[in-house]
């Protein structure tokens, strides 16, 4: 019994070290990529429901520099990570600031944008102070599950938060009179206040990063598991910002820089 057992122990070990090897050895040359879809001028679906933003632009250059096959798969942001835990897709590119309380779930690849955060409200407001004192009994809304919203709830107690599924739900509220203040992603509300809401809101100002809820900066996120994917989009990123591909991407939707 006992030679037995050692013998299943040894021939138990070589399987796991076998299965390790493999996973270790994997080469990806296939790379499906997890996006929200709702998030202009990053990631939106056009009117032709078709995928475009800098996001999708940018790791499309990224792939064609990894020599991989990519495909795109749209998901509700508020599912984006399990998905990404539950196979769906290998990789998350949508926005997603690299902070402590999802690396506990996934693994982050180099930033490659970060971004200042802003507040705007209807053109009618007249105060620049959007300090919490100012804005006690106020209604804010930003998109859930997200660093907004976790900066909004730990600073903003005395507001009341309106969490939506979307940033666009949460901009028409404000353009229909539904919210005081809406607090996301400069680049974003920028996006709204030259469109839809160019005459109906404004800018009051610039909220300061906090690293412990904003982390420092977007980055992929992919499964723990998949070192070699982290360590070869890295790679790419690391690359792009030194050879001018990412700024090539970048000059295509932004005007200023983002990093």
């Amino acid at each position: 019994m006992r030679t037995f057992f050692r013998l299943a122990v040894i021939a138990t070990g070589v399987a796991v070290g076998a299965i390790g090897a493999h996973a270790q050895q994997k080469e990806w040359k296939e790379i499906r990529i997890g996006t929200e879809g709702a998030y202009p001028p990053f990631n939106n679906l056009n009117a032709r429901k078709e995928l475009e933003g800098f996001e999708i632009d940018y790791m499309n250059a990224l792939c064609d520099k990894m020599k991989v096959k990519c495909t795109w798969v749209v998901q509700d942001w508020d599912g984006i990570i399990p998905a990404l835990l539950a196979g769906k897709y290998d990789v998350i590119v949508a926005g997603m600031n690299a902070t402590d309380e999802r690396k506990k779930r996934v693994d982050f690849t180099t930033v490659y944008t970060r971004t200042p955060i802003a507040v705007i409200a209807a053109k009618s407001v007249a105060s620049a102070d959007f300090s919490p004192a100012a804005l006690k009994g106020k209604a804010i809304g930003t998109q859930g599950s997200t660093i907004h919203a976790n900066y909004l709830e730990k600073y903003y107690k005395d507001s009341t938060i309106r969490l939506y599924p979307t940033q666009e739900e949460a901009n028409l509220d404000l353009e229909n009179g539904r919210l005081d203040y809406v607090v996301a992603d400069k680049m974003s509300l920028d996006d709204f206040l030259n469109n839809k809401g160019k005459d109906c809101c404004k800018e009051v100002g610039l909220i300061e990063r906090d690293p412990a809820i904003h982390g420092p900066g977007t980055a992929m996120a992919v499964r723990k598991e998949d070192t070699a994917l982290r360590d070869m989009i890295s790679k790419a990123i690391e690359e792009s910002l030194k050879d001018g591909s990412f700024e090539k991407v970048r000059v295509k939707w932004f005007k200023f820089a983002i990093m």
